[in-house]
């Protein structure tokens, strides 16, 4: 009865583990690890039971159990600047927490060690003290892993709600709060926006059906992503037009930008296996608002590039166009956009 306590005992933050391992998506299997502990560790007990007695035995509980709160003590605080960075603060409460665990194994380790199976006398002040803090613990890590789910389960539908579910960028809502979080800053400086559209993303829907139109679309998401600078803000508004905000930053700045995202998209492939004849191309236009230093100035800065949009639609498209000059700035070759030849 005892090796299968100790066993147990061993066992049980072993399985907290893989637990918080798969709450924060890693892939971590269970029962076969699981299996493998507990009859080693099993069979562990029994060796050291006949050859070394029963206060190694004991001591050596103390001894793992300190390695393995060791363990998870530090994969928390390592989790606190990684994987859980948006949950800092419940990252250093476990951290304390479990550390508090892994000190007094530690303690026992020690203490059984040198004076044996009396430092586990029930009435010893450590033993006390022990078990007080496991008291605590049970009462205080159930409400604390319940808050740290429901946080989890906020985050991810405030995710969901501010991002578009085909592309992942931004959806309008999304924009708006990282443009009010932007411009909430005192280093704020001047934004420019620019409203991005893929060349006839109609035709592309009716030559390949709309599977491989959303494939186009998640291509096109993707580049932008890719092209855009850290902080800036990428988002589709919705079909086949998207929105890049361009903080703390110039009209020329916001003209590379624009240029970088173009020639990208231009000269890359969409590769798909249900598309007959090869990969597909695309186009984009692209228009370019003014600069514009709040909010409050969106739809102004909205409406300036979708006219400059506009402009480069009925000029021969796969271009850019700034709101304040109605000049094209950037042009393609006079041939067709390649959206509209045959897929190669």
């Amino acid at each position: 009865m005892s090796v299968a306590n100790h066993t147990l005992t061993l066992c049980a933050p072993a399985v907290y583990a893989v637990g918080a391992m798969r709450f924060f998506g890693r892939a971590a299997p269970l029962w076969r690890p699981l299996l493998t502990l507990a009859l080693a560790y099993a069979a562990a007990q029994l060796v050291v039971q006949w050859t070394l007695g029963t206060e190694v035995r004991y001591a050596m509980l103390a001894g793992a159990s300190a390695l393995l709160f060791l363990a998870m003590t530090a994969t928390v605080i390592q989790g606190a600047h990684t994987f859980a960075r948006d949950l800092r603060a419940e990252m250093v409460l476990f951290a304390v927490l479990i550390g508090g665990i892994f000190a007094l194994n530690a303690m026992k380790f020690v203490m059984v060690l040198k004076d044996g199976l009396e430092a586990l006398d029930m009435n010893s002040r450590f033993q006390t003290v022990f078990y007080l803090y496991m008291s605590f613990l049970a009462t205080v890590l159930a409400p604390s892993i319940i808050w740290l789910v429901l946080r989890r389960l906020t985050d991810e539908l405030r995710a969901m709600a501010a991002h578009d579910p085909l592309t992942r960028l931004l959806n309008r809502r999304g924009m708006l709060d990282g443009l009010d979080a932007y411009f909430r800053s005192r280093t704020a400086g001047t934004a420019h926006l620019l409203i991005v559209d893929i060349d006839h993303f109609k035709r592309i829907n009716d030559t390949y059906g709309h599977q491989i139109g959303d494939t186009v679309l998640c291509h096109v998401a993707d580049v932008l992503r890719d092209t855009a600078r850290q902080g800036d803000l990428a988002c589709r508004l919705g079909g086949e037009e998207f929105v890049v905000i361009c903080p703390d930053t110039d009209a020329e700045g916001a003209l590379r930008l624009a240029s970088r995202a173009r020639m990208a998209i231009e000269n890359s492939e969409v590769v798909t296996a249900a598309a007959p004849g090869g990969p597909i191309r695309c186009t984009v236009t692209i228009g370019i608002s003014a600069g514009f230093a709040g909010p409050q100035e969106l739809d102004r800065a909205m409406q300036q590039a979708d006219a400059a949009l506009y402009r480069g639609k009925h000029t021969g498209r796969n271009r850019i166009e700034r709101s304040d000059d109605a000049q094209e700035i950037d042009s393609a070759t006079e041939s067709a956009p390649l959206a509209t030849r045959p897929a190669h």
